[in-house]
């Protein structure tokens, strides 16, 4: 990897990482499209039901790293959490690619 390769990848985590951080604790708490279709059409409660959402067992649910009450807090740190786990998966996974090509 060069050294601006490796200087742009520090600065695109980086600047992910401090938007996880700072902006996703002031995010829309307003359903998204899909939930919002589900409302409009009326079934969403199915789509809520116990056992039927993926969601159920999701180590970070709702946006909202569990066990911290502050609520703010709780989404940054789901931010944070999500944007480095999703980078350490796809670094790791690309880093696994390169080698076999």
């Amino acid at each position: 990897m060069t050294m601006n390769t490796k200087n742009l990848l520090i600065a695109g985590l980086g600047l992910s990482l401090l938007l996880a951080v700072f902006v996703s604790p002031y995010a829309s708490s307003s359903p998204d499209g899909l939930e919002r279709v589900a409302e409009d059409k009326g079934f969403l409660e199915k789509a809520e039901a116990p056992g039927v959402t993926a969601w159920e067992h999701s180590p970070i649910p709702d946006y909202a790293f569990p066990g911290v009450k502050n609520e703010k807090v709780a989404t940054a740190l789901a931010g944070l959490f999500g944007a480095g786990g999703i980078f350490a998966l796809s670094y790791g996974l690309f880093g696994l690619i390169r080698k076999k090509a």
